[in-house]
């Protein structure tokens, strides 16, 4: 295996649509904010943006991050995925020096997983960011196995473990495998905003009156407001730190 910059890989359509089959559900793209900012992190920080290649130079994991500035207090993080984007931005056009990187996602093709191929992305990316000057790594951390427990409050999921003492999510655990502390909760990583018609193409679902529903993938609720035709669903995530 060998890891590259993403924006120098050529492969097919098919290769990577396999690698991000299994990716994140479909409402993920709905953060408004994240659409006024994506375009600005790709073009300005593509050198954290690292696939892992196989010996026939296929796809087979990749992951990515911003560069901000952060004084190393849990209380001064950004707010969660979608601020790290906006401060790494907003940082760069005031000219202000990042010295953190935030690794806002790895994704492993489905067929692959369980073979330590996500560990070596982060480690990759770890590697990055020493190279490129940023003394800490931190990540807002999706825990995926959250959306079994919609209701839980975030604050009390990242407490909750195993015998072993590690963490009961699978994601956070293989952050921990890699020397990763829990920092904090953060409890609005993302704000997901569409119209009753999208998010009922989106999660499968009817939603004939306003309310709080339970949806596929979801680690939280949506909240649906049939009057004003809107649903707005809050994602939570789990800051740890890396160094």
């Amino acid at each position: 295996m060998r890891v590259v910059r993403t924006g120098e890989g050529e492969w097919t359509g098919e290769q990577l649509a396999e690698l991000f089959s299994e990716g994140f559900p479909e409402f993920i793209s709905a953060d408004r904010l994240v659409k006024k900012y994506i375009g600005r992190v790709r073009e300005w920080f593509g050198e954290l943006d690292l696939t892992l290649v196989d010996e026939r130079g296929a796809p087979v994991a990749s992951g990515w991050g911003v560069p901000v500035h952060w004084d190393g207090r849990p209380k001064t993080l950004p707010g969660g995925y979608t601020d790290a984007l906006v401060r790494a931005v907003e940082g760069r056009e005031r000219g202000l020096r990042a010295d953190t990187l935030v690794i806002c996602g790895a994704v492993v093709t489905p067929s692959l997983k369980g073979r330590g191929l996500a560990g070596q992305v982060l480690t990759a990316l770890r590697d990055e960011a020493g190279e490129a000057g940023l003394e800490r790594v931190v990540a807002p951390v999706r825990p995926t196995t959250k959306a079994r427990y919609p209701l839980t409050p975030i604050e009390s999921f990242m407490r909750w473990s195993r015998p072993d003492g590690s963490a009961l999510d699978p994601w956070v655990r293989t952050h921990q495998r890699l020397g990763a502390d829990i920092l904090c909760a953060a409890p609005a990583s993302q704000t997901m905003t569409g119209t009753v018609a999208e998010w009922e193409r989106w999660t499968g679902l009817a939603f004939p009156e306003s309310g709080a529903y339970v949806i596929p993938d979801g680690l939280s609720l949506l909240r649906i407001d049939r009057s004003a035709d809107e649903g707005v669903y809050q994602e939570p995530n789990i800051w740890m730190r890396h160094r």
